[in-house]
């Protein structure tokens, strides 16, 4: 049997001492037989079924049969466990056996309205930090070790209360920056050094981050330099152009007002791109937390890495197709399943073996080897020059001499970013699949076949309103990550969980999660989907005339979008009614406190609906903020009169970040506004009277 390090919660009367005898719950001696192989990681056993009170939790060598048990061996009550597995199934919505950072986090997110901000933070980074090989999963054996940290009675009894309230009201807003002080937080250094590299080669020509760049990755530079929200502006717009109107961005005058305005733009415009945002405002930024400022760049630079890693913006990934595969399970792939996919491509052709992740099969950098001497340029092109990889560090024994090898043929493709050798031989997940992602973006080597019978109409890429929906959903932190708006929603699970976001209870005893049975498994998925039809129809009283649950599995486009809108218009109102304005707000409502206000700011701009033709200039937006903000809207920026619809864009943009920099949670884009989508159009105006009617409360 393979010998490899795993965690095991064993019976107290099935442990083994080191001498090879047993003890019973009592602590006498007994003769039971000793079991070779943990109980399943998905399907534990139930430990009340053999009878005893007390279990241990160990790490040893699987299939040895042995380990240090004085050294390694901590107990559990049976009650404690049973706690903790409940408390872990609500984390783990799939059922994969495994919770993600994000996934960890949520669950005191949802308690946070009963807890200080510091305490929420405290107790998920001490279970974040139990990610070892930093792969953001974490097993079930492993979240139980780590509760066992938190040994004391007051944090123990802040988490059972915490389990027990996971159905409280999210928090929009953050911490404030005193929330973190005497609390201890951890984070991984390597991160921070590779990040530094990355963002200072990324914003060295910048102007705007000359006071900034180059930052020093051996110091706190990093967290220090994320204070006046510039450099968290710029990577936003790095990763996703245009986002953020870099004319609203405060680059002159950095003054704590002024700092604040620009945090709290990156902060809503990273949000707006799909980044969860949890239990964090502008304080924290300027106190610079280490683990929430890394947390919050990496989610910044993975969306764009990962941005091209699309079939839809790269059709040359069509190579990829494996023979007799249908196009629809290519599409349905995510951009890390492509990036592995990817990879053996160039490996077969190198006729090197399969990697399977990018952890424990890369830590050799053999792999690596071949890769980069397959993608490198062999000048085949007029303007190609050609760059020979030396492969002879494949002789060197040694794994970091080798890693330290392959990482300067890596340089001779500027592409020497993100990992050291320590960390490829650690195999941290994380910063491997970044250095993997860069090097596609640079080096794709790809030719699509010319002639491969493929539709290529099949190819059309999200529309804006899908990646709209889409980014809303992750920023609200959903598990997994929705990559593909129809076919990711096809088993109901984010729709179930989206109901939850708009306080609609949901029963999770009557849901089907994966893995699911191969016999069976797309029923499975149906009845989610018909349950979270039925849902929306008598809890949440959507109007769902003629969708059904088999629409939704099915992944059809009219059907499924009827039912996320209507989830993310309900979610959008209900800031409304948290914050007084009643349970039943509808577009008039809205509409009417549109133009109440632009009167009383004796502004000219009026509109009638959400269809209005002069939204398309943005002026009622730009003259209700003005209104609202007033020393937000700098009249030189705004057009008016006779435009273009160039003119009409920059106006655009320029409404869209002025809301999200007054603190809108704006999730529209400027061609909404541009081209009048009433559906975007209400949530800007509702977003903004959210935002207006919250600060006269306050």
């Amino acid at each position: 049997m393979e010998s490899d390090l795993w965690p095991g919660i064993w019976p107290f009367s099935w442990t083994r001492r080191p001498s090879g005898t047993m003890i019973d719950p009592t602590g006498s001696l007994c003769d039971k037989p000793f079991l070779h192989e943990p109980p399943s990681r998905s399907k534990p056993s139930r430990w009340s079924d053999v009878g005893c009170s007390w279990l241990v939790i160990f790490f040893g060598e699987r299939g040895s049969g042995e380990c240090g048990m004085e050294d390694n061996m901590t107990q559990i009550s049976r009650e404690d466990l049973e706690d903790l597995r409940e408390a872990f199934n609500k984390i783990d919505i799939d059922n994969s056996g495994y919770v993600s950072d994000f996934e960890l986090q949520e669950l005191f997110r949802e308690a946070s309205f009963s807890l200080p901000g510091y305490k929420v933070r405290e107790i998920a980074e001490k279970f974040i930090a139990g990610d070892t090989n930093k792969d953001e999963k974490i097993s079930f054996e492993e979240f139980v070790a780590i509760y066992q940290e938190l040994r004391s009675k007051e944090v123990r009894e802040t988490f059972r209360k915490t389990i027990s309230r996971r159905d409280g009201i999210r928090s929009f807003g953050g911490t404030s920056g005193i929330s973190s002080e005497g609390t201890q937080h951890s984070y991984a250094d390597e991160e921070k050094v590779a990040f530094v590299n990355w963002i200072n080669k990324a914003l060295a020509n910048d102007p705007d981050c000359k006071h900034l760049i180059p930052m020093d990755p051996s110091d706190d530079s990093l967290f220090k330099s994320v204070k006046d929200g510039i450099l968290l502006c710029k990577m936003i717009n790095l990763s996703q152009p245009d986002t953020i109107d870099e004319r609203v961005i405060n680059t002159k005058k950095r003054t704590t007002f002024t700092m604040t305005e620009n945090l709290i733009l990156a902060l809503n415009s990273a949000s707006a791109i799909g980044c969860t945002v949890v239990n964090i405002d502008a304080q924290d930024m300027i106190a610079g937390t280490p683990h929430l400022v890394l947390g919050l760049l990496w989610q910044i630079i993975k969306i764009g890495l990962f941005a091209d890693i699309e079939l839809s913006r790269n059709e040359a990934l069509i190579a990829l197709l494996g023979e007799s595969e249908e196009l629809d399970h290519l599409l349905s792939m995510s951009p890390e399943e492509l990036l592995l996919r990817w990879v053996n491509y160039h490996l077969d052709a190198a006729g090197w073996k399969h990697i399977r992740n990018f952890s424990e099969d890369i830590k050799d950098s053999r792999a690596y080897f071949h890769l980069l001497d397959q993608i490198s340029p062999k000048g085949d092109g007029d303007d190609e020059m050609r760059i020979v990889i030396d492969v002879s560090g494949l002789n060197e024994p040694d794994d970091e001499k080798r890693a330290e090898l392959m990482l300067r043929q890596a340089a001779r493709l500027d592409c020497r970013q993100f990992v050291t050798p320590q960390d490829v031989v650690a195999g941290n997940h994380k910063l491997n699949m970044a250095f993997v992602a860069n090097l596609f973006n640079m080096f794709p080597a790809l030719s699509r076949p010319s002639d491969n019978g493929i539709d290529l109409a099949m190819l059309e890429g999200e529309s804006r309103e899908d990646r709209t929906f889409r980014n809303w959903m992750n920023s609200l932190g959903v598990s997994p990550y929705v990559n593909h708006l129809y076919s990711d929603l096809m088993d109901g699970l984010i729709i179930l969980q989206l109901y939850e976001r708009i306080q609609v209870p949901v029963d999770w005893r009557k849901v089907n999660r994966p893995p699911y049975s191969i016999l069976g498994s797309n029923m499975k998925k149906l009845e989610n989907c018909n349950y979270a039809v039925d849902l929306g129809k008598k809890e949440a009283k959507f109007s769902l005339v003629g969708i059904g649950g088999e629409n939704i599995n099915e992944g059809s486009p009219m059907h499924t979008l009827a039912l996320v809108w209507q989830l993310m218009r309900r979610y959008t109102v209900k800031v409304l009614s948290d914050i007084g304005v009643g349970e039943k707000v509808n577009d008039q409502i809205i509409i009417d406190w549109v133009n109440s206000t632009l009167q009383k700011g004796q502004k000219d701009s009026f509109i009638n609906s959400f269809k209005d033709k002069s939204i398309s200039t943005s002026l009622p937006v730009i003259d209700l903020i003005h209104t609202i903000a007033p020393s937000a809207i700098k009249s030189e920026m705004v057009k008016r009169g006779d435009m273009s619809a160039e003119d009409k864009l920059n106006n655009a943009k320029y409404a869209i970040s002025v809301s999200r920099k007054i603190g809108a949670k704006v999730y529209a884009l400027p061609d909404d506004l541009v081209e009048v989508n009433p559906k975007m159009v209400m949530t800007v105006f509702a977003c903004l009277m959210g935002r207006s009617l919250n600060k006269v409360k306050g």
